[in-house]
C-alpha cells in the first residue's frame, strides 16, 4: 500500500484508510471477532490509518480498536474525534454538540484510556459547535499537542471560514468530509482552500454508505438499528434514480476488470495526492477488495467519464435528515 501526506506538518498515512464505525453496530449487528480479524488483516496489507470516535458505539468502538492494536501500536495511525454531547441511555444517544475546552480535554483523556495508547495521532472536532468560538476549541486541541497527548489536528464537516480561523490558531492537518462520486459538495469552495493552506482531505463514506458498490438495498429493507434504514438517498424514488448513477459507474468498472466500488475509490484517489479516503467495512473480504483500488490507474478520460456520470448536485435526495444536515458547517 502506498502512503500519502495529510497536511504540511508531517502526517503520513496509508493511501486508503479504514473507517471503523460500522464495526460496532451502526450498520446492523456486528461480529466483534471478525472486526478484530479485519483490523489485523488491514495492518498486514498496509491499510494502517484507522478512523474511530468516542461517539461510535458510543465508546465501544475505541475499546475495540484498543483491543486490536495491542502490541501493534507502532504499525498504525489512529484518528479519533470529540465534539458530541452523548447520553448512552437516550435514543438517539447523540443529543447535541459540545466543543468547550474542558470537554475537549476530557474526551482526549477518556479516548486515550479506551484505546490503550499514550497519544492520538490525529484528533478531530467531530462537528463544529456554533456556541464555542473555533479559536477556543482549537486552542484546547493545541494544548493537547503541546502536552504530547495528540500529534496532529483535524476538523470534520467544517466550512471555509471555520477552516481559516482554525488554521490561524494552530495548523490543521486534515479536514474530514463526506466526498464521493455521488456527494461532491466539497469541490466548490472546500477543496480550493485546502490546497491553498496545505491541508489534507479525508473523505468518509467514499462508497456512499455502500451504495456505489451496487449491492445496497432500499432503506425500508434494513432493520431499525441499521443507519441506512433512515438514509433519504436509499428511500423510494431516490433509490431508483441513484441506481442509474451506479449503472454508469459499473460500465467503467467492467472495462477495467474492477468492481464499481473499486472504481469509486480510484476516482477519489485521482482527485489529488492530499486525499485519503476511509472506506468503512467490518469484514476482511471487503477490506481486501477496497485495498485493491489503490493500484488502479485511471486515465484523465476515465476520470472525466466518471465525473460526468454524477455531476455535482444531481444525486437524488439529501445526504442526511434535516437535524443532521443542520450540523454541517457550510
Amino acid at each position: 500500500m502506498q502512503t500519502r501526506k495529510l497536511g504540511s506538518q508531517g502526517l503520513t498515512v496509508s493511501a486508503l484508510g479504514l473507517g471503523c464505525m460500522g464495526m460496532t453496530s451502526t450498520y446492523g449487528a456486528a461480529d466483534r471477532r471478525e472486526a478484530v480479524a479485519t483490523l489485523h488483516r488491514a495492518i498486514e496489507i498496509g491499510v494502517t490509518f484507522f478512523d474511530t470516535a468516542e461517539a461510535y458505539g458510543p465508546y465501544e468502538n475505541e475499546e475495540l480498536i484498543g483491543q486490536a492494536i495491542k502490541g501493534k501500536r507502532d504499525k498504525v495511525v489512529i484518528a479519533s474525534k470529540f465534539g458530541w454531547k452523548i447520553d448512552p441511555k437516550a435514543k438517539p444517544y447523540l443529543v447535541g454538540v459540545d466543543s468547550r475546552p474542558d470537554n475537549v480535554r476530557a474526551v482526549a483523556d477518556a479516548s486515550l484510556q479506551r484505546l490503550g495508547i499514550d497519544h492520538i495521532d490525529l484528533f478531530y472536532q467531530h462537528r463544529v459547535d456554533p456556541a464555542v468560538p473555533i479559536e477556543d476549541t482549537v486552542g484546547a486541541m493545541a494544548d493537547l499537542v503541546r502536552a504530547g497527548k495528540v500529534r496532529y489536528l483535524g476538523l470534520c464537516e467544517a466550512g471555509v471560514k471555520t477552516i481559516r480561523r482554525a488554521h490561524k490558531t494552530h495548523p490543521i492537518s486534515a479536514i474530514q468530509s463526506e466526498y464521493s462520486i455521488w456527494e461532491r459538495n466539497v469541490e466548490g469552495d472546500i477543496l480550493p482552500v485546502l490546497h491553498e493552506l496545505g491541508i489534507g482531505l479525508v473523505p468518509y463514506c467514499p462508497l456512499g454508505r455502500g451504495f456505489l458498490t451496487g449491492t445496497v438495498k432500499r432503506a425500508e429493507e434494513y432493520s431499525d438499528d441499521d443507519y441506512r434504514h433512515q438514509d433519504p438517498r436509499l428511500a423510494g424514488a431516490n433509490y431508483d434514480a441513484n441506481m442509474r448513477l451506479v449503472d454508469r459507474v459499473k460500465a467503467v468498472a467492467e472495462e477495467k476488470g474492477a468492481t464499481s466500488g473499486q472504481i469509486a475509490l480510484a476516482w477519489l484517489l485521482a482527485q489529488g495526492p492530499n486525499i485519503v479516503p476511509i472506506p468503512g467495512t467490518k469484514r476482511r473480504s471487503y477490506l481486501e477488495e477496497n485495498a485493491k483500488a489503490a493500484s488502479i490507474t485511471l486515465s484523465k478520460q476515465d476520470v472525466s467519464r466518471i465525473s460526468d456520470a454524477a455531476p455535482p448536485g444531481k444525486t437524488a435526495g439529501p445526504r442526511y435528515g434535516e437535524q443532521m444536515m443542520s450540523l454541517i458547517d457550510r
